[in-house]
């Protein structure tokens, strides 16, 4: 794999941010075991994978690391909870940087076919096939603060809560941290007297689409906003099928796509 490729999936400033989160590797004192690797080169065919969808045994040998190996760190990273705390980490950044709009959060989700696996259910919209469904929290501008996975029979509603919850508090260019914002705005999907007064009580202002009463039109000038955020995300050719047996394993191909849509951003404002 040539160099350029690789500097362009993993840019020096990508790597800074990941290396300090990655898991120590404790060489065993009897010796023997498994060898360190190349961490860079391990990640940079990760993030390949998540970029192309390729299956892990087409992983290219150029990137100096064995598909067997690469998928092995992956899980490892993935129990270590990394994509989790890149994509926070991230968001640090764009949070210092003033780039974080609190002024509303917008929720939104996205059906996608299922092979097999766990977080995966018959999906209503699709003939009963099996599927799952991308769950993705973002900020006024549609940078993305919370993703999940369910399985596709699983209401939008549901996921509501957890994503607000999940919201990870955020560096500020001035004063403490934050991770409330000002408004929630949602489709019709996501209304209920319950939520209205779960978010009432945590003082978010409800702007949500009441079935039957406010048109898809006035929704439309901040809905398109999300789903602009979730097209970034299937833009990552992983994302669009599920291949995965795991369903964390889905889930962290998510949290990586989040965070480097967070870095893209990112990377515009330190050019």
């Amino acid at each position: 794999m040539s160099a350029d490729l690789s500097k362009r999936l993993v840019p020096d400033a990508l790597w800074e941010l990941v290396a300090p989160l990655l898991p120590s590797f404790a060489a065993r004192p009897q010796g023997g075991g498994t060898a360190p690797c190349d961490e860079r080169a391990v990640f940079t065919a990760v993030v390949y994978v998540l970029t192309t969808g390729c299956a892990w045994r087409h992983l290219p040998p150029t990137f100096g690391t064995s598909p067997a190996t690469a998928h092995r760190r992956f899980t490892i990273w993935t129990e270590a909870g990394l994509w989790r705390r890149l994509h926070r980490a991230v968001l640090e950044e764009l949070g210092a940087w003033g780039e974080v709009d609190w002024t509303s959060a917008i929720v939104d989700a996205a059906s996608v076919r299922s092979k097999r696996g766990s977080l995966t259910g018959p999906n209503p919209v699709d003939r009963g096939k099996k599927g799952s469904k991308l769950h993705v929290l973002s900020d006024a501008q549609g940078v993305p603060l919370t993703v999940a996975v369910s399985g596709a029979n699983m209401h939008d509603s549901l996921a509501l809560e957890p994503l607000i919850l999940g919201i990870p508090a955020i560096r500020s260019r001035r004063g403490p941290r934050r991770r409330r914002p000002v408004k929630l705005r949602a489709d019709k999907a996501y209304f209920s007297a319950e939520h209205l007064a779960w978010l009432r009580e945590r003082g978010l202002v409800a702007r949500i689409a009441r079935p039957g009463v406010d048109s898809g039109e006035r929704l439309g000038r901040y809905r398109w906003k999300i789903e602009r955020s979730i097209a970034w995300l299937f833009g990552y050719r992983r994302l669009t099928v599920r291949y995965e047996r795991k369903g964390s394993h889905f889930l962290a191909f998510l949290g990586l796509a989040a965070a480097l849509t967070c870095y893209k951003k990112l990377a515009k404002l330190a050019t």
